[in-house]
């Protein structure tokens, strides 16, 4: 039995409720959550010792004992990326395949850091929003796309990545510019790539379902919504990937995504004007 350890702001959060027992189904009983640390208690909620008594984990009391009794590692804290780099610094040097709950950095540079100490460590590393493995996306035909028009729920600053880190996979990184075009109520952005190709996501609010409609260059268009269990495609790459320490997303795209996150926000501050991004991603 391989023994999985969580590292998270708190532990009394949606996905380290869901993961242990997705990861067990997953990895047919070979893998379990087997230990914990959270850098506080949830403000609502239970307490991390309380969460870990529920969830039949052990508790630790610093991300040392996590790692040194863990063979896999989670990062979590997927609403407060901003706690990525403390959190991570020490799994990043450990060597043992590590994964970083989506959002992945608060910025490009942060999110650079993360790879760059993984690298010099030799630590497996990825992160991806769970909507990469949407079975219909995968279904997508890449080749000649054009336009893809996606929707979806949530705020800009935690939930875009749901429709970004798609838009990217099919379309490929090198975006160059964005622009801000909806309102505080309503976020909407449009995304240049190079060869005229662009990307539009729309936020119209909390009843809205995740789908895009995917154009090409024939003229033809294709909708596409998501009905597949995502979670459990993307939890089953992720057992794959600690069992291997390969990971199916490149990097190169998920700074592409944090790129575009980041530059997100500050075009939100500047309506209807084209924000540049960086030529690297």
């Amino acid at each position: 039995m391989k023994k999985i350890g969580f590292i998270d702001y708190y532990l009394d959060e949606w996905h380290a409720n869901q993961y242990p027992e997705w990861i067990r189904n997953a990895s047919g009983g070979t893998m379990e959550v087997a230990y914990a640390y959270g850098m506080k208690d949830a403000e609502q909620g239970l307490s991390n010792t309380e969460w870990c008594a529920k969830h039949g984990v052990t508790w630790c009391r610093t991300i040392e004992e996590v790692i040194a009794q863990s063979d896999y590692l989670i990062v979590l804290s997927p609403d407060n990326p901003e706690q990525h780099e403390v959190l991570a610094q020490l799994p990043l040097a450990s060597g043992k395949p590590t994964y970083i709950d989506k959002t992945f950095a608060p910025d490009r540079a942060a999110a650079i850091r993360l790879f760059e100490r993984a690298a010099k460590h030799q630590t497996p590393l990825y992160s991806s929003s769970a909507l990469r493995y949407a079975a219909e996306y995968a279904e997508v035909e890449r080749a000649g796309i054009k336009v893809i028009s996606s929707w979806g729920p949530g705020a800009m600053e935690n939930y875009s990545i749901h429709q970004i880190e798609p838009i990217i996979a099919l379309m490929g990184t090198g975006a160059k510019r964005v622009m801000f075009n909806g309102t505080e109520a309503a976020p909407a952005l449009l995304i240049e790539f190079p060869g005229g190709r662009q990307a539009t996501i729309q936020q119209p609010g909390q009843g809205s379902p995740f789908m895009m409609s995917i154009n090409y260059d024939s003229g033809a268009c294709r909708v596409v919504q998501p009905a597949s269990d995502f979670f459990q495609i993307f939890i089953r790459d992720l057992t794959r990937f600690f069992e291997t320490g390969e990971a199916t997303v490149p990097s190169s795209e998920t700074l592409a995504v944090i790129t575009i996150i980041e530059h997100a926000l500050i075009a939100a501050k500047q309506p209807y004007q084209w924000i540049e991004l960086p030529e690297s991603q």
